[in-house]
């Protein structure tokens, strides 16, 4: 009996603990916004959300300038680009609160790739100066000055536009990271479903520029776009479900995850590997992809384990190495980079209203100036 009585109280105190813990973590959960009322006194533009939401709570306002650590580069930004996480992040949503803030989000600042001149450097940076010209990825990217580490920037190639540049980054490290992960040989068959979004185009251009025979999934009014970029195969999914072909496949890049364990199978070949990309851009919804989550981690994931035929996950990692090897791709003109639509700082709620559709081909641009 008095057993379970020290067991009944030590759960009766855990309990008041998680209790006090989880109030504690939700009033103390803030931001700078109120903070940094005041006039800066070394004002920028910049894209911040203080509050969870729609595009409505993006606001471009003045804030200060960042300065340098010292392994930090300081860049004047000419582009950035919209990714679907620019998305997720502002959506308020129970899973977006318990990652980036439970009553208001922590960081304020949105965008991740970045484009533009070296403004400063810090001083243990040896490879940047002032007046280079680089791309790379940095938390903050929507605004007119951002700082990073020097290891998420390589130089930007003279031939490439700022905007070509920064719409590399995050897109083009996803595509070749997960087509790496399907480990794709010359002269395979790939398909990449969503071949028309950000990631999907990059992934067409440069399964292509492995060797690979590339079949691309898209809607019919994408089915010229995917050709011109390197296609070998289209198939339209509004009138074709791939998954009821008789075609076998060597890799499948899944950048949408709208189908089931077994369909994918149906169309693997038997040693094949179905990377699992995404969850279908910024246009889906949040109980849907939290389905499609659910499904890549413990269904599809789980299963593949009693398979010849895999089912990779990964994530997406900051690489100077691969930032070197995409600018090379462009550089020599094996990927070109697909922009949709160029927006102004000012005008990122618009942007992100737009990416929000769901339809947008290739990448939305924002500029800085």
């Amino acid at each position: 009996m008095k057993l379970k009585r020290i067991l009944k109280w030590t759960s009766i105190i855990i309990l008041l603990a998680l209790i006090l813990w989880g109030f504690t973590a939700y009033w103390t959960s803030t931001n700078d916004c109120n903070r940094n009322a005041s006039t800066p006194a070394d004002p920028m533009k910049a894209i911040r959300y203080c509050e969870y939401g729609s595009p409505d709570v993006v606001k471009l306002e003045n804030v200060e300038k960042p300065v340098p650590n010292e392994n930090q580069v300081l860049i004047k930004v000419q582009a950035s680009s919209l990714n679907a996480f620019d998305s997720y992040v502002i959506r308020d949503s129970w899973l977006g609160r318990l990652i980036f803030g439970l009553r208001k989000p922590r960081d304020t600042r949105l965008g991740q790739d970045v484009a533009g001149q070296v403004e400063a450097v810090g001083k243990n940076v040896t490879q940047f100066k002032p007046g280079d010209e680089v791309f790379g990825i940095s938390r903050g990217a929507l605004a007119e000055y951002a700082c990073t580490l020097e290891r998420a920037l390589a130089a930007k190639p003279p031939n490439v536009s700022f905007e070509q540049a920064a719409s590399l980054p995050l897109a083009g490290l996803t595509a070749l990271q997960g087509l790496r992960e399907g480990k794709i040989q010359p002269g395979q068959k790939v398909l990449i479903n969503g071949a028309t979004g950000g990631v999907g185009t990059f992934a067409v251009q440069i399964a292509k520029s492995l060797g690979a025979e590339v079949t691309a999934v898209c809607s019919t009014r994408n089915v010229d776009l995917v050709r011109s970029i390197g296609a070998d195969h289209v198939i339209d999914y509004t009138k074709e479900d791939f998954t009821k072909s008789d075609q076998r496949y060597d890799v499948i890049f899944d950048n949408v995850c709208n189908h089931s364990f077994a369909e994918r199978r149906h169309v693997l070949n038997p040693k094949g590997i179905c990377v699992l990309a995404g969850m279908g851009g910024a246009g889906v919804k949040g109980s849907d992809a939290l389905g499609r989550i659910a499904s890549n981690i413990f269904t599809a994931r789980a299963l593949s384990s009693f398979t010849d035929q895999k089912f990779a996950q990964y994530r997406t990692k900051s690489s100077k190495q691969d930032l070197i090897l995409l600018a090379d791709l462009i550089q020599t003109g094996r990927i070109t980079p697909v922009i949709d639509r160029r927006y102004k700082l000012g005008e990122a709620p618009e942007a992100l209203r737009y990416l929000n559709e769901g339809h947008a081909r290739g990448k939305v641009i924002i500029t800085a100036n």
